[in-house]
């Protein structure tokens, strides 16, 4: 469990993470999710030691990181791919970090195997690609077999059979009842691997939820209707229109209905003699979510 007790964060007069406040469940992945700036990178610094708060802490397992005698084996993390000696070998590096821990040597080939880089152990890290240099940072994350894990933007660099691969990986780590703290910028990747999200923006908390939850609370849903013949789609139109709904053409013969299910409108549409070709719910994405949530918290945004 990581627990967040009004960190807070700031860099001259500007504030990055600004009095967060949440606990990081057991058993789940949570996404962690914000704009550019927004200050995850920030929030997952303080908490492994690498930052100190200008108030407030994070604990892990209820002890500050400073505090762990042997902190690999309480939490792992993956913040930075690059972060490694480059003339150093994969094996090698794994092996230091081991001693320092008082983790046994033969960890390190189990955790190699574990990302598929055994065959590389004795390649210089200096030399790895991205993606390969990403699975060395989940190997040493693994290493302590800790409890608690966090991953930043571990998919980077990895081709589609590696994001599968880290998507089952964090799945596979939940199960286990540990707790795995993840931020990505990949929304479709993040829906389809979190159980909750907290979601912040210039530093501050705008959700903490469950995905689903999230989702639901963050947009709206729609029914589209297919209807083949064009006096028959008007009259379905007017008549909604006509009792305050919200219709708007869609491609083609279809109607997007918002706010209604499809079982409503299949009975409207019998009742008024309206021949449908098709009739489906849509509900929005996490990115769609996420974006309409967010819009007022870019602080890097871009013009079209």
């Amino acid at each position: 469990m990581i627990t967040f007790r009004g960190l807070t964060k700031r860099y001259g007069q500007k504030t990055v993470v600004n009095g967060l406040t949440s606990v990081i469940e057991t058993g789940t992945v949570t996404g962690f999710l914000g704009p550019n700036g927004a200050g995850k990178s920030t929030t997952m610094r303080m908490t492994v030691g690498l930052d100190r708060p200008d108030s407030g802490d994070a604990l892990i397992r209820g002890k500050p990181y400073a505090e762990l005698r042997f902190p690999l084996r309480e939490v792992g993390a993956l913040l930075d791919a690059k972060a490694m000696h480059p003339g150093r070998s994969a094996g090698k590096h794994l092996l230091a970090m081991a001693r320092s821990n008082g983790i046994a040597a033969s960890r390190v080939e189990e955790v190699l195997a574990t990302v598929g880089l055994s065959d590389v152990a004795g390649k210089r890290t200096g030399t790895f690609s991205l993606g390969m240099s990403q699975r060395l940072g989940i190997a040493g994350a693994l290493l302590g077999d800790p409890g608690v894990l966090m991953f930043d933007e571990p998919v980077n660099g990895l081709d589609p059979d590696g994001v599968r691969w880290v998507r089952q990986l964090m799945r596979s780590l939940a199960a286990e009842g540990r707790t795995v703290f993840v931020s990505s910028h990949l929304m479709s990747e993040m829906q389809l691997t979190a159980d909750r999200l907290l979601v912040i923006g210039k530093g501050s908390i705008l959700a903490d939820a469950a995905i689903g939850d999230f989702i639901a609370g963050n947009s709206s849903r729609s029914v589209a209707v297919l209807v083949p013949d064009p006096a028959e789609r008007a009259k379905l139109a007017d008549w909604l229109r006509g009792n305050g709904r919200s219709v708007l053409p869609g491609e083609g013969s279809e109607l997007l209905v918002d706010e209604a299910t499809a079982a409503e409108i299949g009975d409207l549409a019998y009742e008024l003699g309206v021949r449908l070709h098709g009739l489906a719910e849509r509900t929005a994405s996490l990115e769609q979510a996420y974006m309409e949530l967010t819009a007022g918290s870019v602080e890097y945004g871009v013009t079209a």
